[in-house]
């Protein structure tokens, strides 16, 4: 039986051209987090299975590829349960290996410490358009900083690469899980529900309002709270700017928002908005939930209209590196969503700016081999110059050759005849 040529469900190969586009926008994105001060680090791909399952993770928890024991320690007919067979598993996000590796180096890193980290991570996933199992995240993160300027520096970086990158008109929905408890509590809600509940409004944008009040419902709250609840989201309807959404709330309900995470909101918006570089709009979701646990405060979500779904997004984590350490450190994190935005460029027929010239030696089968090296040093000089050259065997079919490589970027040919030798 042949070997199988497809790659893994959910995992797939890089074609010539989309690895082009790939490492042009890593180099973009790079080196405008650097202008900002971030540093590069990087993590291992696998971490202790108990750092992944420590119910921070949300819903990723139970997408994780779990890695079996090995030699002596693997003992299946010894097994009660998976904690026998499995030790480690793959990252499903570069958070909890950030929160690992600064608890594990804090004392030779500065603080604050402004981490840049791209690198893949595995997710057993239903496979879609936009969504694979293995799949490339680029994070900046800010750990020491308790101050809204590890947000705003967050918010400003990404929206500045976004702009590099030829993204406009976008949109960074923004919210508190201080005030996304504090909406809930208000209405009624346990402590103990809170989970479920929001498992469920972050469902909004799939289902809509009577699909969560019904889902709700269906979960046996009581319908009082329920309706209550739904209510505030309908007093918010169509307000997306953030402080008149804020002030809504606080006239009708006194007492109800934290003064501490709305004013923190107002002061992130005031400061984006006067020194942002990228055409985008910073809107109030009071929807917004971001599946992990892990969030402490600010949250934000990338929204791209030519998606119709989130491009990235990220948040305050301030309990996750205690979690290594024993002592809680502040954590601010964005992560751009880096398949997606390989997706849209990718269907735009993006071409990258400034790519120097791609020429190409068509070379007639049967010319001189001594007479080869006259044209190595021609393509030596032209590359010395900054273009690009390829050296190839012209075939029987030059058209198709031509075509084919016109596709992979080529835009110049140079023919060698056998009888011009």
């Amino acid at each position: 039986m042949p070997l199988k040529k497809k790659p893994v469900n959910g995992m797939k190969d890089i074609m010539p051209r989309e690895k082009e586009i790939r490492d042009y926008v890593t180099r973009v994105i790079t080196d405008t987090y650097r202008s900002y001060g971030f540093t590069p680090i990087e993590t291992p791909c696998m971490e202790d299975i108990r750092n992944l399952s420590n119910k921070q993770g949300g819903e990723n928890e139970k997408l994780i590829f779990k890695v079996l024991k090995r030699g002596e320690k693997l003992r299946l007919d010894e097994a009660k349960d998976e904690s026998d067979v499995v030790d480690y598993g793959m990252r499903y996000d570069l958070t909890v290996p950030l929160s690992r590796f600064y608890a594990n180096n804090a004392n030779e890193l500065p603080t604050p410490f402004k981490a840049l980290q791209i690198g893949s991570v595995w997710r057993a996933d239903r496979p879609q358009r936009g969504r694979y199992r293995q799949f490339t995240q680029c994070d900046i993160d800010i750990l020491g900083d308790a101050t809204p300027l590890a947000e705003i520096e967050l918010i400003l970086a990404t929206t500045a690469t976004l702009g590099k990158l030829g993204f406009k008109g976008f949109e960074i929905r923004i919210n508190e899980r201080r005030i996304l408890k504090a909406m809930a509590i208000y209405a009624g809600f346990s402590d103990e529900a809170l989970e479920d509940v929001f498992i469920t409004l972050d469902k909004m944008d799939k289902i809509g309002i009577e699909g969560v009040k019904s889902e709700l419902n269906d979960h046996e709250y009581s319908k009082d709270v329920v309706e209550k609840y739904i209510g505030l989201f309908n007093e918010l309807e169509g307000e997306r700017d953030v402080k008149k959404a804020l002030s809504i709330l606080r006239e009708h309900h006194e007492g109800m928002l934290p003064d501490e995470a709305s004013d923190r909101l107002r002061e992130i918006v005031d400061a984006v908005e006067a020194a942002k570089e990228a055409d985008f709009s910073l809107v109030f979701d009071p929807t917004l939930v971001r599946g992990m646990s892990y969030y402490t405060g600010t949250i934000f979500e990338i929204s791209m209209p030519q998606f119709g779904s989130s491009c990235g997004g990220g948040g305050r984590y301030d309990e996750m590196v205690g979690k290594f350490s024993g002592h809680d450190v502040p954590a601010c994190g964005f992560s751009i969503g880096f398949e997606r935005i390989i997706l849209l460029l990718m269907e735009s027929g993006f071409t990258i700016p400034g790519q120097s010239d791609r020429k190409v030696y068509l070379i007639e089968k049967g010319y001189p081999m001594d007479k080869l090296s006259d044209i190595m040093a021609k393509a030596a000089a032209e590359r010395k110059n900054g273009t690009q050259v390829l050296i190839e065997w012209m075939n029987k079919n030059k058209k198709f050759q031509k075509e084919k490589l016109t596709n992979e970027g080529y835009n110049d040919f140079v023919e060698f005849f056998k009888r011009d030798a």
